[in-house]
């Protein structure tokens, strides 16, 4: 009864109803979803390994391209701006005029917008939080760093302070008004790796799976929803539904009710691997979602108790390890994210394999590569391939956008170059 329900609400999403009721798919996006965030008017905007921005308005999506390496976080201002941050290390906004804010030292993990929409604040695994003033070319204000890299930060809903999550385990409150170093509200333990403030609460998650909330100016403890699943990867909060979504490492999502704090309701979303974002519509109706899939996934919240959610197709990398080939194996956890095998263009983060050996490196038609790359006189071999996973990347083709990617075993190598040579051969 429940997979017959569910079966019509994606029938009815196929003939394109975008209604608030209905279980929806946003496809276009070539590596997984690793942020969200929904404007006041609607609008979505994902954030993925492919390195772009997509923003939706209906099924067909707007893409914003800028960033070098894989966008991780979105936020939308109260004014419509939206900024994203990545891997590159860029911190940037979008409108009319794209700009680049600035940079940090490391990855950009965080982005918050203070309720006046005047101050964007970033917070970085080099462990830096820096406030951006949106408006003018004025420099960046860093705060008292926190002494491990950061993970979350999140605007009190006056404006005043500033709640940040490290990954040391710390849930800090800077002051915005006075300045000064941090109050330390709770040491965890385990990396702080979401937060969200309520008008006199903050919920955060944690590595070890704790989803707990504290009083926003004390810190004690006011509920604990610690389940045996880790670790916490998103949340977000919708005040005129009184809900919390959760999303955790093994495909959960956990509805938390703030008004009651109690479950609301508890449902697997992915069949496999993480929920790394959550959105809820501006409404409250639907919840979003992403994560391994190169699709976002939105649910309708007051359905959740009539049919067992599992977002998630039947992907190659999500099929049991043990019944591909070894090279099929090597290929899909080492390349299969950025790298498409077959001809033409792609949404990947990567360039297409197809006819890769014999190919002059940094060569693909339509591809930006990086300047280390482009030109390097390497073309792709038996040899080559495997000396770029026997010593990496970063040893291999120092200042490549490559992900650090080591295959250490000389067999598992060969598997590969063997699998790719059949796979991306030319007819």
């Amino acid at each position: 009864m429940r997979k017959a329900l569910l079966s019509a609400l994606i029938g009815i999403c196929a003939a394109g109803s975008l209604a608030a009721q209905d279980f929806t798919t946003l496809k276009g996006h070539g590596g997984p979803v690793m942020g969200l965030d929904v404007s006041p008017s609607g609008k979505v905007a994902s954030a993925s390994f492919d390195n772009s921005v997509g923003l939706w308005t209906g099924r067909a999506p707007e893409w914003l391209e800028g960033h070098e390496a894989a966008v991780t976080t979105v936020a939308w201002g109260p004014d419509g701006t939206l900024y994203s941050g990545g891997d590159d290390f860029a911190v940037r906004a979008w409108g009319d005029a794209p700009r680049v804010l600035g940079r940090h030292q490391g990855k950009v993990a965080a982005l918050a917008v203070s309720p006046d929409g005047r101050t964007l604040a970033s917070g970085s695994w080099d462990g830096s939080i820096l406030l951006w003033p949106v408006a003018g070319d004025a420099e960046p204000q860093a705060l008292e760093r926190p002494g491990s890299g950061v993970n979350a930060v999140a605007f009190s809903q006056d404006g005043r302070f500033l709640f940040a999550g490290t990954s040391n385990g710390d849930l800090l409150r800077y002051d915005l008004a006075e300045g000064g170093a941090p109050y330390p509200m709770v040491q965890h333990g385990f990396g702080v790796n979401e937060l969200v403030v309520g008008p006199d609460w903050v919920a955060y998650g944690a590595v070890d799976g704790g989803t707990r909330v504290v009083d926003a100016v004390t810190g004690e403890a006011i509920a604990d929803f610690t389940l045996d699943r880790r670790p916490i990867l998103a949340m977000d909060h919708h005040a005129g539904t009184n809900r919390l979504a959760v999303g955790d490492g093994h495909g959960f999502i956990m509805m938390l009710d703030t008004a009651e704090w109690a479950i609301a309701n508890d449902f697997r979303a992915t069949r496999e691997g993480p929920v790394w974002a959550l959105a809820f519509s501006a409404d409250g109706a639907a919840i979003h979602a992403g994560g391994l899939d190169d699709v976002v996934y939105a649910w309708p919240v007051a359905m959740l108790d009539s049919f067992d959610a599992e977002m998630g197709q039947e992907r190659a990398f999500l099929r049991d390890p043990e019944t591909m080939p070894n090279g099929e194996r090597q290929f899909m956890r080492k390349c299969s994210i950025c790298h498409a095998l077959e001809p033409g263009p792609s949404r990947k983060a990567g360039p297409t394999l197809h006819g890769v050996f014999g190919r002059p490196a940094g060569t693909v038609a339509g591809y930006t590569y990086s300047d280390t790359l482009d030109g390097s006189g390497i073309v792709w071999s038996d040899e080559t391939i495997d000396a770029l996973f026997d010593q990496g990347p970063d040893h291999y083709i120092p200042g490549s956008k490559m992900p650090m990617q080591v295959i250490s075993g000389r067999d598992d190598r060969a598997d590969l170059i063997a699998f790719l040579k059949q796979a991306t051969k030319e007819e």
